[in-house]
């Protein structure tokens, strides 16, 4: 299954598209855009029967405005909070902007885990007895934090760290299957390297300017999956649900084309002969 990550969203035609073709777990976040994300997706969402939103909280502003554009531009101090108090009002504010809410992450809670286990998801527990959640989860880079929070979560969102590149997540998706916790692999393009055919030598990945090194191991990639028949950013798609703990690939998407590109490539299934060739 692929979900509609709403971070570089621009245009509510990329969200109707998605619809439209099938996609029903959309997932944002209050610090995407500083609330427009979510603002546009609630505008969408409340038309749509039968669809999974998931939000997140703890994080209250990214370190830059829009984190797929320039990777030199200007930045800014990031801002957290994880208390309780912060966590309740937070979701409330992202439930009357989206108009509906099932699921929500800890946002990058790398650097206050203890904290997060004190005050925010007891928080998020309460609001789940409620009846104002349905699952509550963490939503992270670090796979050693996802791996502290496991026994205390319902969903896992790992980013940055199971793709064609990254693989470091393995064992905590093996964790994830024995503790039946589930698992949505966010940035399966690397934020963008793997995103075409034809790595470029100014490609970005994981935010940044990619290293001479990472250019040419996925253009290596590249010409492996041209021998199998399928492009490189079909395998980046397909890559991350061969683990049985993931449920769902989530791809940020800006428009309406990269909506119809990405599931075109979902459509078409990865020949197994690929993977012993591309990933020894």
């Amino acid at each position: 299954m692929i979900a509609f990550g709403c971070g570089p969203l621009q245009a509510g035609a990329a969200l109707d598209a998605a619809w439209e073709g099938g996609i029903r777990h959309f997932d944002t976040a209050p610090s995407y855009g500083d609330g427009v994300a979510e603002e546009l997706l609630g505008r969408a969402v409340h038309r749509w029967p039968d669809v999974r939103v998931s939000t997140k909280v703890g994080r209250v502003r990214m370190a830059v405005a829009d984190p797929y554009g320039d990777p030199d531009g200007p930045r800014r101090e990031p801002l957290f909070d994880f208390r309780a108090e912060a966590v309740r009002a937070s979701v409330l504010r992202s439930r009357s902007r989206l108009r509906r809410l099932d699921t929500v992450l800890v946002h990058d809670p790398d650097a206050a885990v203890d904290l997060v286990l004190e005050e925010t998801l007891p928080a998020l527990r309460e609001l789940r007895d409620e009846g104002v959640l349905r699952a509550i989860g963490v939503g992270t880079t670090s796979v050693a934090t996802a791996r502290r929070l496991v026994p205390h979560v319902d969903v896992v969102m790992i980013a940055g760290a199971w793709s064609l590149t990254r693989r470091e997540a393995a064992p905590l998706l093996d964790e994830c299957l024995d503790a039946g916790v589930e698992v949505l692999a966010a940035a399966p393009f690397d934020s963008g390297l793997l995103a075409t055919d034809s790595p470029a030598a100014d490609a970005r990945y994981l935010y940044r300017a990619a290293s001479a090194e990472v250019v040419e191991l996925a253009r290596r990639m590249a010409d492996v999956c041209r021998d199998h028949g399928v492009s490189l950013p079909q395998a980046a798609l397909w890559f991350p649900l061969r683990h049985p703990a993931v449920s769902t690939v989530v791809a940020g998407m800006r428009t309406a084309a990269e909506v119809h590109r990405n599931l075109r490539l979902m459509a078409r299934p990865v020949p197994e002969a690929l993977w012993p060739d591309l990933l020894p």
